[in-house]
C-alpha cells in the first residue's frame, strides 16, 4: 500500500502539544524559523516520501543489492535517481549548520523528516541515516584541513558516510577490536589529522559501497601500535573510498548480508587493506568521538519505530475500516449499518477496535516524545543561556537509550499487531505490512541493542547520576500542576478530566521515584539486580513518559480544535491510560518486590 504523510498530526505536535516556534524563537540561530516555515520543510518532505521514495519500497524489497565481484555494489533500481534528487532538494544538509554548508532549521524539524522517510522505505533511508552524525564527528574533531576538505561534501549529500565499529569478533564489546592503524611517518608525532594506513576487518557496515555517490567517507575505530587494551585503546580514523589525488583506497566490500530485512540497504563486509587514513581526533579517544555519531544515530532509530508504527497503524486502520466480516456484537452510534443485515467492517468488532486503539494511541504518544526529545536537542545545542544548555543536554541523555529502545519496540511489535488486523493478507507483499515487520526488527538490535540500552539508561543516566532522574520528575510535576490549575479555571466543570490527569501524573512521578530509590539501596548487596530489571525499568519509564505525552495532547485538544478532532484525540488519550498504562504496573511491583536469583541456562 501507499504511504500518506500525517502531516495534520505532526503539525500538531509541533505547534500546539510542544509550541516549538516559541521555543525556536528563543534561540538566535532559529529566530527565523516559525509555524509556516515548519509547515513548508514538512509538506515538501512528505512529498518527496511519498511521491519518490514509497513507490521504491516494495520493489527494493524483492530486488535486494549485488554485490560484483572486486567489490562493487548495485542498489536497487531507482535508488540513486531518489538519492539525486534528495541531494537537490537540499535534504542531506538540513540541520547542519550554516558555516558548513547546511540549511541550519531545527534538529526536530530533522526528526519529523526521517520519521516520514522511515515510514516510506526504511532501506532507503539507511544510507542518509548517519550523516549527520558523521558531520558533527568531523566538525568537532577534524583538523581544519580535513574539516575543509570532507565536511562541506558530506554535508551536501554529494558524498556519504559509514560508521566502522563493529567486527566478528567484537560486537557489543568494541573493546575486543583488532583493527590496526599505522602511523605513515613514524618519526613524526601520533596526533589529531596525522596520516595512517588501515588494516581490518569491520562486518554489519551500512552502505559499505553502494552506487548512489561518487565517494565514501568511513569513519573506522582502529587500534594504534602500544595502545591500551579495551575501548580506551581506540582510535578514530577518516578513511575514504576515494583519495584526494583520485586513487582508489585500500576500503573494500567483500560482500553483503542476505538479511530478513531492509533488503535495499547494502550491509557491507568491509576489509582494510593498508587503507590510507587521518586520524580524527585525539589518538585513543575515538570511542568519544565516534558517541557524537552514536548518539545521534540512536535518536534517529529510534524515529525509525516510530515511522513503522505511524505507517504500519495507517495500513490496518484503512483495511480494518473497509473489511467486512460477520456481524459485529455492537454498532457505533448512529450508525446506518445497525439495522442492516450482512457483514460490517472488521473495525466494528470489539478484538480489532481495541488493537487500532492500542495502536493509535502508542503512535500519538510516541510521537511527542520523539518530538520532545528532538525540541530538547536544539535547546542543549543552541539556547543562548547556559545554564538551560547543561539541563537540557542532561535530559536528552536521559532520554536517549529511551526513544531508542521503547520506541522501536514499539514499532516492531506494533506493526506485528497491525499485519494481525489483516490476517492472511497481512502475511503477503504486496499489501506491504509484513515487509514493516521484517524491516522494523533490526532496530532493536543495531546503534546499541534495546537490552544495553536499558543497561545504560539505569546504570549510567539515573543511578550514577540521580539529577538527570530529578528533572525528569520535576517536568512531570510541573505538567500536574498545569493540569490542576487548567481544571480549575474550567467553566464547566472539568468534563475531560484533567484533574484526574494530574492526579495520575503525580502517581507515576512517585513510582518512579520510589522504585528508583529501592534499586539505589539495593544495589549495594545485589550488585546484579540493576542488571536484571533493567528491561523492566525502562519499559515502566517509557510508559510513564507515554502518560505524559497523553496528557500534553489532551490539553493541547481543549484549544482551537474541531469537534471531532478533539473528540479523537481525548477518545485516545482515555485509551492509553484505561488500557495501556496498567501494563507497567507490573513491573514497578517487581522492581520494587525484589526479584529472585536467576538460574544459570541449563541447570
Amino acid at each position: 500500500m501507499s504511504y500518506t504523510p500525517p502531516l495534520e498530526r505532526m503539525r500538531f505536535v509541533i505547534e500546539q502539544v510542544l509550541d516549538a516556534p516559541a521555543s525556536w524563537r528563543a534561540m538566535p540561530d532559529f529566530a527565523e524559523v516559525d509555524a509556516d516555515l515548519a509547515r513548508e520543510v514538512l509538506a515538501q518532505a512528505g512529498r518527496f516520501a511519498q511521491d519518490v521514495i514509497a513507490p521504491l519500497n516494495g520493489p527494493a524489497d524483492l530486488q535486494g543489492c549485488t554485490w560484483q565481484p572486486g567489490g562493487a555494489v548495485k542498489t536497487p533500481d531507482g535508488f540513486p535517481a531518489a538519492w539525486r534528487a534528495f541531494v537537490e532538494g537540499g535534504w542531506p544538509a538540513l540541520p547542519c549548520a550554516p558555516e558548513d554548508g547546511g540549511q541550519g532549521l531545527p534538529q526536530l524539524l530533522n526528526a519529523a523528516l526521517f520519521e516520514m522517510l522511515v515510514g516510506a522505505n526504511h532501506a532507503w533511508t539507511m544510507y542518509p541515516g548517519l550523516l549527520h552524525g558523521a558531520c558533527e564527528a568531523i566538525r568537532h574533531h577534524a583538523v581544519p584541513a580535513l574539516r575543509e576538505r570532507y565536511l562541506p561534501r558530506v554535508v551536501s549529500g554529494e558524498w556519504l558516510a559509514t560508521m566502522n565499529l563493529t567486527e566478528p569478533q567484537a560486537g557489543s564489546d568494541l573493546g575486543l577490536s583488532r583493527t590496526r592503524c599505522e602511523p605513515v611517518d613514524a618519526a613524526a608525532p601520533v596526533a589529531n589529522g596525522a596520516a595512517v594506513t588501515v588494516t581490518g576487518q569491520k562486518i554489519f557496515i551500512s552502505g559499505g559501497d553502494q552506487d548512489m555517490t561518487d565517494n565514501i567517507v568511513h569513519l573506522v575505530l582502529a587500534r594504534l601500535p602500544g595502545a591500551p587494551d579495551g575501548t580506551k585503546g581506540l582510535t578514530l580514523v577518516l578513511v575514504p573510498k576515494i583519495l584526494p589525488d583520485g586513487r582508489r583506497n585500500g576500503a573494500w566490500c567483500d560482500g553483503i548480508e542476505k538479511k530478513m530485512g531492509i533488503k535495499g540497504s547494502a550491509t557491507a563486509q568491509m576489509r582494510f587493506e593498508q587503507a590510507e587514513g587521518w586520524i580524527l581526533g585525539e589518538p585513543n579517544a575515538g570511542l568519544a568521538a565516534m558517541f557524537l555519531m552514536m548518539n545521534s544515530a540512536r535518536l534517529h532509530v529510534g524515529m525509525q519505530g516510530l515511522g513503522h508504527l505511524e505507517a504500519a497503524t495507517r495500513i490496518a486502520s484503512a483495511y480494518a475500516q473497509e473489511r467486512l466480516q460477520l456481524r459485529a456484537p455492537s454498532h457505533p452510534a448512529g450508525s446506518d449499518a445497525a439495522a442492516a443485515r450482512g457483514p460490517d467492517p472488521i473495525a466494528w468488532h470489539p478484538a480489532m477496535r481495541r488493537i487500532l486503539l492500542d495502536l493509535q494511541a502508542r503512535t500519538e504518544g510516541a510521537r511527542v516524545i520523539a518530538y520532545w526529545t528532538a525540541l530538547l536537542l536544539d535547546e542543549a545545542e543552541h539556547h543562548p543561556d547556559a545554564a538551560l544548555r547543561a539541563q537540557r543536554h542532561d535530559l536528552v541523555a536521559l532520554l536517549t537509550p529511551v526513544v531508542k529502545a521503547f520506541l522501536t519496540h514499539l514499532g516492531h511489535h506494533g506493526a506485528n499487531e497491525a499485519l494481525g488486523v489483516l490476517g492472511g493478507h497481512g502475511y503477503v507483499h504486496d499489501w506491504g505490512i509484513e515487509q514493516h515487520v521484517r524491516d522494523s526488527r533490526i532496530a532493536l538490535i543495531y546503534e546499541g541493542t534495546n537490552e544495553i540500552q536499558a543497561i545504560d539508561l539505569l546504570m549510567r543516566k539515573v543511578l550514577d547520576r540521580p539529577g538527570r532522574l530529578a528533572l525528569l520528575l520535576e517536568v512531570l510535576r510541573d505538567e500536574a500542576g498545569t493540569l490542576d490549575a487548567q481544571a480549575g479555571t474550567a467553566a464547566d466543570g472539568d468534563p475531560a478530566g484533567l484533574a484526574r490527569w494530574a492526579a495520575l501524573l503525580r502517581d507515576e512521578a512517585a513510582t518512579l521515584e520510589r522504585a528508583t530509590a529501592t534499586l539505589q539501596r539495593e544495589r549495594a548487596s545485589r550488585p546484579d539486580l540493576p542488571f536484571l530489571v533493567a528491561d523492566d525499568y525502562l519499559h515502566a519509564l517509557g510508559h510513564t513518559l507515554l502518560a505524559w505525552a497523553w496528557a500534553r495532547l489532551l490539553r493541547a485538544s481543549l484549544g482551537d480544535l474541531d469537534a471531532a478532532r478533539r473528540q479523537r484525540l481525548q477518545a485516545l488519550c482515555a485509551h492509553g491510560r484505561d488500557w495501556l498504562l496498567p501494563a507497567s504496573r507490573w513491573r514497578w511491583t517487581r522492581i520494587e518486590s525484589g526479584v529472585p536469583e536467576l538460574a544459570w541456562p541449563g541447570l
